[in-house]
């Protein structure tokens, strides 16, 4: 790599990037597929500094040209992967669409506050020349490359294969993974080049998950529960760590960000667990189970047992601190991973969920001994739905969280949401000692949109984040 100060995109390192400037705006993509609402879904651009007057506004909407496509996650045509080389700028949002299987191109460099589209992929491109359908996760390599993790064949069958596209034309080259190597089910992946490595996990079938979950079709096997090894160079899959039931449905994979660093979690959604995966000293790559947040027995709800269903999790750039959302129970909780095989318990803070304590569902037996939660009201909003989507800003100290995790889970789960609007949210993050506060004074309230109620999903800076970034 050159060697030169800041002359690419991003930072030297993740310590170089905890000194970098405080956000100022995000990008968060808004959906209307599966709510009463019949309009394109659209990236909102957020006002998240306190000085100035539109603070915790958005400030602008990029409508998509077409309907029902269903935003989820985005990334970039550059990052801190591209840092050595001064040819590249980080000025492309890359924003998948996990059910129409779009992808769209934004330009966030001309103009940041206010984005325009780009480029479109349209999904006849991924279906014919990758064979793959429902893109999910985007990174940008250090090639220049942009891959993109895919979770279907074109007919919702599970397929986890990922699409590279051209990271200046954007146009599709073909397949990253072999020809019938893909994993059976596909969802988020993290490559680390000092380790020749790639790990990606497994959600379902979107056949099975697009309306609403069943657990039916757990036991059917239309869910994942596996972490699949990839050889960076080769492109072979070298390994899979079956989890077993403790790690069914393992959805957000974050190796440690400091590159040399051989290990890292996964969020398992179904049981509420985390497993740490790490590189063996024979060379292999193996997983151990190292948080379990346990399920509470209750009324009133779907099911006698609630999970916590862990749907988000990230790391602190300098990786001292590990955080999660509980979609269903409605907390955000902060573990010190100081050592790395028990992580520690540190903070924790509910906003919303499933057991506030004036809803329908009665906790009867928890082995954790909480009570159940009051509802959180900010600036005189109840806020429907709970914590799912996280962001970090780089220093470490506010964590922003928006509610919605997927249009036709939220429907199932959380109808108020669909009604009243998702919200964006931040939490004051104390980074000595831990511990975790909401901030009262910050609340984006998006059932006030102009086209009506809408679900906020992921959160994106701008510079780039902890979540997008991979340092080589």
């Amino acid at each position: 790599m050159a060697s030169c100060s800041g002359c690419g995109p991003g930072y030297r390192s993740p310590l170089d990037a905890m000194k970098g400037p405080r956000e100022e705006i995000v990008y968060l993509p808004c959906i209307y597929r599966g709510t009463d609402v019949l309009k394109p879904d659209y990236l909102a651009t957020v006002d998240v500094d306190p000085k100035s007057p539109t603070y915790s506004q958005v400030i602008h909407r990029l409508p998509m040209p077409n309907l029902r496509d269903e935003l989820h996650h985005s990334g970039w045509n550059a990052c801190s992967s591209c840092f050595g080389d001064a040819s590249k700028s980080r000025n492309r949002l890359i924003l998948p669409s996990l059910i129409s299987s779009r992808v769209y191109v934004v330009d966030v460099g001309t103009n940041p506050r206010a984005p325009k589209i780009h480029k479109m992929v349209e999904p006849v491109d991924l279906f014919w020349k990758c064979g793959l359908a429902n893109p999910h996760t985007s990174h940008c390599l250090g090639s220049g490359q942009i891959m993109i993790s895919c979770m279907g064949d074109p007919d919702g069958n599970g397929k986890g294969g990922f699409v590279l596209l051209d990271g200046e034309t954007f146009e599709v080259i073909g397949n990253w993974e072999h020809p019938g190597e893909a994993a059976p089910f596909g969802y988020d992946f993290w490559y680390q080049p000092r380790h020749n490595v790639m790990i990606s996990t497994e959600w379902g079938a979107p056949k099975a998950l697009v309306n609403g979950f069943n657990l039916a079709h757990v036991k059917e096997g239309l869910y994942g529960s596996s972490l699949h090894v990839w050889d960076w160079t080769t492109h072979r899959k070298l390994q899979t760590l079956e989890l077993g039931e403790d790690g069914a449905i393992p959805l957000e994979v974050r190796f440690l960000h400091e590159p040399s660093a051989t290990e890292g979690y996964v969020g398992c959604a179904l049981k509420g667990t985390v497993f740490r995966f790490y590189k063996t000293p024979k060379g292999d790559w193996a997983a151990e189970k190292v948080i379990s947040v346990p399920s509470k027995k209750v009324e009133g709800w779907m099911l006698p047992e609630m999970p916590s269903l862990i749907t988000d999790i990230l790391l602190s750039l300098d990786d001292r601190f590990l955080y999660f959302s509980n979609w269903l129970h409605g907390d955000i909780r902060q573990y010190d991973i100081s050592d790395r095989r028990k992580p520690r318990l540190v903070g924790q803070v509910f906003l919303g969920g499933s057991l506030v304590n004036d809803g329908p569902v009665r906790v009867l037996e928890d082995p954790e001994n909480q009570p159940q939660p009051p509802p959180r009201i900010i600036q005189g909003k109840r806020i429907p739905g709970s914590p799912q989507m996280l962001q970090l800003s780089l220093d470490g100290r506010r964590l922003y969280v928006t509610t919605s995790l997927f249009s036709g889970w939220d429907k199932q789960f959380y109808p108020d949401m669909i009604r009243e609007g998702s919200v964006m949210m931040q939490i004051d993050v104390d980074t000595v000692n831990g511990g975790l506060s909401l901030n009262e004074d910050f609340l984006v309230d998006f059932g006030k949109e102009p086209d009506g109620p809408v679900l906020a999903h992921e959160l994106r800076y701008p510079g780039g984040d902890c979540t997008s970034d991979i340092w080589l």
